[in-house]
């Protein structure tokens, strides 16, 4: 029984499998990316994961450790000369797991172990994703520029009340010209009943 045995055997012996993880190793310091089966890359994960982090201190001690794990000069002068500054300011997570489907055979599922800061699409976005802030529709405003609000309304306001105080004798004053015309029709019905002469009543007297 495997009860506490964290570690996967992937189907081969100890000695294999340390030698398997090493090449593997190699390769994937050596070319940024290499596919392979998701159960080798976790394991792959956790055997190179810790060597990178070793090669931030750059001293004849860190290098002897990762040599000894990946007995390949190439590959240690890479990942301590190249590969260390660029994962400098990286606090780990150096690997990335994607997922490709199902290799046709035995439909073992397949994946790609890249390192994260080598593949520049995944790194620009995100960039772009610290750099972008979150909006709000409401904005702050200055003291000053709240004040300048509050007058700019209430100068509208004090518009508003001129123009209804302008319109309310401009409508009495439209009224006047039709009592003027009344007025007029009386006084013309005047002249007239004077202009007729004396009544009938006024001349039998």
């Amino acid at each position: 029984m495997r009860h506490g045995k964290k570690i996967a055997k992937l189907g081969r012996t100890s000695a294999h499998r340390k030698a398997m993880l090493s090449n593997m190793a190699t390769s994937l310091i050596l070319h940024k990316r290499i596919k392979t089966t998701v159960p080798k890359a976790k394991a792959l994960r956790k055997y190179i994961e810790p060597l990178i982090t070793r090669s931030k201190t750059d001293d004849t001690h860190s290098r002897r450790m990762v040599f000894r794990k990946l007995k390949h000069k190439e590959g240690v002068k890479e990942l301590f000369d190249n590969i260390a500054q660029v994962i400098a300011d990286r606090p780990g997570g150096y690997t990335r797991i994607l997922r490709t489907g199902f290799r046709q055979g035995d439909n073992a599922e397949m994946c790609i172990i890249e390192l994260v800061d080598y593949n520049e699409s995944y790194t620009q976005n995100e960039g772009k994703k610290k750099s972008k802030r979150k909006r709000t529709r409401r904005t702050k405003k200055s003291s000053a520029e709240r004040a300048a609000v509050a007058a700019e309304s209430s100068e509208e306001t004090v518009a508003a009340e001129g123009e209804a105080e302008t319109a309310a004798p401009e409508a009495t004053a439209s009224d006047t010209p039709q009592s003027e015309a009344g007025t007029a029709a009386g006084d013309a019905g005047e002249t007239k009943k004077e202009d007729a002469g004396p009544s009938e009543e006024e001349k039998a007297e």
